[in-house]
């Protein structure tokens, strides 16, 4: 039985809302996926920092090639009525993101079959058309060549910042397929934090226990809400393109990131930024860069796409000519970001193997305050250009702050 390898790295990824069902879903989706690996990884302590966006395309890649209920699967957990509306989401998602001006920005993908199969004319078709996927046969029995090859493309994608993705023990003669997603980002901030003015500062861990970070200030005007349901303050960061920023949700309690995690699991968080205005804000973040490995084949498990893993129940016969029957034997993540006073850079890889309340008129005259000096969530979204608080935004990766291991000192 042959396998399928599917890895994806993602950075930030700007999309411009169209008016599309396609496009529509992909949004919807991806923000209840996101919720789904979210609530996942965050049972274990510490930092989180993952690309759902990144998985999300590749595992829709895979989809185009399953049949029975692995397609049905794939459908209910990434939040599409069939693989057609899939790929033409997602079509358009690369066609807009791969064109935002004044930023770093490229989302890629591609396909390396084993030299002795041959890809499905229709589905070769689909991915090429839809998802811009170039195709590379390869010797997977030459596993140390091979994933020397994978991990380069993926490097050269991501600027050199995503590196072996992919080790040469997860390829052997029975891997058929690795399907690779690749996004990475690099933008400044529209109004940039001035380095002297960043300082030594403390960040508390919990009520009592604290660590020195290097703390960035700045003032401006800034999109922010008191969210009284979640008990937090959120602030949008926008970058030198609007329509792409960072979003910070703050507990308003230090200990308070379990309790808003809880919160947010029966929160929509691609509307996230309703109801904001746009007050004078002294912002307070600290530097920090975090660099992530997940194996996603537990979590993928427990959301829904425990079919793929099984030998003898995954279906992916729409994938490869001939009747050689193929099963997921490895779904990897590796991801990065750096946050500091120019802006953020970020890049993420998922590969596959073998397949509120109004805001009140009195706080528009108040100076607020958005101090990160405890553990909060954070999370990289696209939105359209008129900066619209009542459409849905597209999440392209989320994290956690919760520990010191992650602060620039």
């Amino acid at each position: 039985m042959g396998t399928i390898c599917i890895l994806s790295f993602l950075a930030l990824l700007p999309v411009i809302m169209g008016g599309r069902e396609e496009l529509q879903a992909v949004i919807e989706g991806n923000g209840h996926f996101t919720k789904k690996l979210y609530n996942v990884l965050a049972q274990k302590e510490g930092n989180v920092f993952f690309s759902p966006i990144s998985a999300h395309a590749v595992l829709a890649m895979a989809y185009q090639g399953s049949k029975g209920t692995t397609h049905e699967a794939f459908g209910k957990v990434l939040g599409f009525s069939g693989h057609l509306q899939a790929a033409e989401g997602y079509s358009d998602v690369l066609s807009h993101l791969n064109n935002v001006p004044n930023v770093q920005l490229l989302m890629a993908n591609k396909i390396f079959v084993a030299e002795d199969a041959s890809l499905k004319p229709t589905f070769q078709e689909i991915t090429a058309k839809k998802f811009l996927s170039e195709v590379q046969p390869v010797n997977f029995g030459n596993n140390h060549a091979t994933a020397k090859l994978i991990n380069g493309w993926v490097e050269d994608k991501t600027q050199n910042k995503i590196k072996d993705l992919i080790s040469p023990d997860s390829l052997n003669s029975a891997t058929r397929l690795v399907l690779v997603n690749a996004i990475y980002f690099k933008g400044t901030w529209a109004s940039k934090f001035d380095k002297s003015l960043t300082v030594t500062d403390k960040f508390y861990l919990n009520d009592v226990d604290s660590i020195d970070v290097q703390m960035m200030n700045n003032k401006g005007k800034y999109f922010f809400k008191e969210d009284e349901a979640l008990d937090a303050k959120v602030l949008e960061l926008p970058y030198s393109n609007p329509e792409v920023s960072l979003i910070v949700i703050l507990p308003n309690k230090r200990n308070g990131i379990a309790q808003l995690e809880e919160k947010l699991a029966n929160t929509d968080l691609s509307k996230i930024t309703e109801n904001m205005y746009k007050p004078e804000v002294v912002v307070k973040l600290p530097k920090f860069k975090i660099e992530a490995t997940i194996q996603m084949n537990e979590v993928l498990e427990k959301v829904g796409l425990g079919v793929i893993f099984s030998q003898g129940e995954a279906n992916f016969s729409d994938m490869l000519t001939g009747s050689e029957p193929l099963y997921v034997s490895e779904v990897i993540q590796k991801a990065f970001i750096e946050v500091n006073e120019e802006g953020t850079e970020a890049a993420a890889a998922t590969v596959v193997e073998g397949v509120p309340k109004s805001t009140a008129f009195s706080w528009l005259l108040l100076l607020q305050h958005f101090t990160v000096d405890h553990p909060c969530i954070f999370l990289v979204r696209s939105h359209d250009e008129e900066h619209s608080t009542s459409g849905f935004s597209k999440i392209l990766f989320i994290g956690k702050l919760s520990n010191g291991q992650v602060f620039i000192r």
